[in-house]
């Protein structure tokens, strides 16, 4: 794989510079012309390296290789959460410094992306003939509602079995049920005229600002708020909605500035900071139920609070919503997608699993996560890579970036994956 690590590279940097964060639709771009143009660059590139390609009315694109009657699947996607803020790097000007590429999509999802492309590449060249048909898709809306897998499905077919390269190392059998909701909760008299945070639903809210209606500059400062003019800002630290832990969620001490003089607020603290209806007690094998709550806005005398829920895969759907009725609020469902399970000694676990420890010389067990990735789109899917355990979390975070040696392993271990789960 040697020969196409710096061509990778290259490829990634570029790919990070286009901004494919949603943004408004315009004529045949739906995602916006950020994400239209980025996955323009990725086909292009492929069609160049001599596989068919195909754009699906630039809602995903379509890399396919080999003629044989099954198909195989691998799904990626070109899209991007919005860069926020905190960035020491250009959030899209994919610089490689410090033996990393740095930029929006690094991780999450360009690079994997990019690294499959080429190690299918690497295959072509060395003359394999896959005795699947591989389908590789590159979605344009993962992030913000899989509009772009609906449009697929609607267009054309889903394969039943394959992989996305958008998770976690060694290899995922199961995927926690993802749950998005908006919760209403009515604030009488309310202690502030402006109250906003937030700017992704699977985004650990890193900053939140209020005007109070009367400021105390002593409590603001014990809560490590800053002060500007008449508004009140915290600054926390984002992190991906599956993994609230890891990051710093803002919009609770602007909440605990007010929860002393009003009881509606410390009800919203209650609910979704303090867990009084018991939601994060669900549990099973796949982990803990999580609840992060990423966007807020006060509208209409009510604080509207944005959450992302990620329930245990063996939990039914029914009990979460049993627990979510106790807050006694108006809620609506934006988004939710069932639990993924596979079975761990599956044969496309085993082989991924078997590739894994080949690439790396370890020896590990199929892991399961709070993050919901394509492989949901399958009958038959899983995810792997391109994080492993101990990696310093950057996905969705600001100064996101990939290693040189990253690259390096997935172009190993997805040339050898596709090759064992094709042949």
């Amino acid at each position: 794989m040697t020969d196409y690590f710096e061509q990778t590279v290259k490829s990634i940097s570029e790919s990070i510079r286009f901004d494919s964060s949603l943004t408004d639709p315009s004529p045949d771009m739906p995602f916006g012309k950020g994400a239209a143009d980025c996955l323009s660059h990725f086909l292009t590139l492929a069609r160049d390296m001599g596989f068919e390609t195909k754009n699906y009315d630039n809602y995903i694109g379509e890399v396919a290789y080999g003629t044989g009657p099954a198909e195989f699947a691998i799904l990626a996607h070109l899209d991007v959460v919005p860069a926020g803020s905190g960035w020491t790097k250009s959030p899209f000007g994919g610089e490689i410094v410090d033996g990393k590429i740095w930029g929006r999509g690094a991780m999450d999802d360009k690079g994997p992306a990019f690294c499959v492309l080429y190690a299918l590449k690497a295959l072509k060249d060395e003359g394999f003939i896959p005795a699947k048909r591989i389908r590789f898709l590159l979605g344009c809306n993962e992030e913000s509602g899989w509009a772009c897998i609906d449009h697929f499905n609607e267009v054309s077919h889903m394969p039943e079995e394959g992989f996305s390269p958008d998770g976690n190392f060694p290899v995922i059998y199961a995927e926690k049920g993802i749950l998005h909701v908006r919760l209403h909760f009515p604030v009488k008299n309310p202690p502030f005229s402006y109250l906003s945070g937030g700017t992704s639903v699977n985004m650990v809210c890193a900053e939140c600002s209020a005007t109070p209606r009367t400021l105390t500059a002593t409590r603001a400062r014990e809560l490590g708020l800053e002060i500007r003019g008449k508004k009140i800002i915290a600054h926390g630290k984002s992190a991906h909605g599956s993994t609230p832990e890891l990051g710093k969620n803002a919009i609770l001490p602007i909440l605990t500035f007010f929860e002393h003089k009003n009881a509606d607020v410390k009800k919203v603290i209650d609910c979704l900071f303090r867990d009084s209806c018991g939601l994060t007690e669900l549990t099973d094998e796949t982990g803990k139920l999580t609840l992060s709550p990423d966007i807020v806005k006060f509208r209409k005398g009510e604080l509207q609070v944005i959450c992302d829920i990620r329930y245990p895969a063996t939990i039914p759907y029914a009990e979460v919503v049993e627990k979510l009725k106790k807050m006694n609020v108006k809620y609506e469902t934006l988004h939710h997608q069932a639990p993924l399970m596979q079975p761990k000694d599956s044969a496309l676990v085993q082989i991924l699993l078997k590739a894994y420890e080949d690439s790396t010389g370890e020896t590990a067990q199929p892991i399961a996560i709070g993050g919901g990735t394509y492989a949901r789109a399958l009958q038959r899917g899983v995810a792997f890579g391109p994080e492993m355990e101990g990696d310093e979390p950057v996905i969705h975070q600001a100064n996101e970036y990939i290693t040189m040696e990253r690259v390096r392993l997935l172009l190993d271990v997805y040339r050898q994956a596709i090759y064992e789960l094709t042949k």
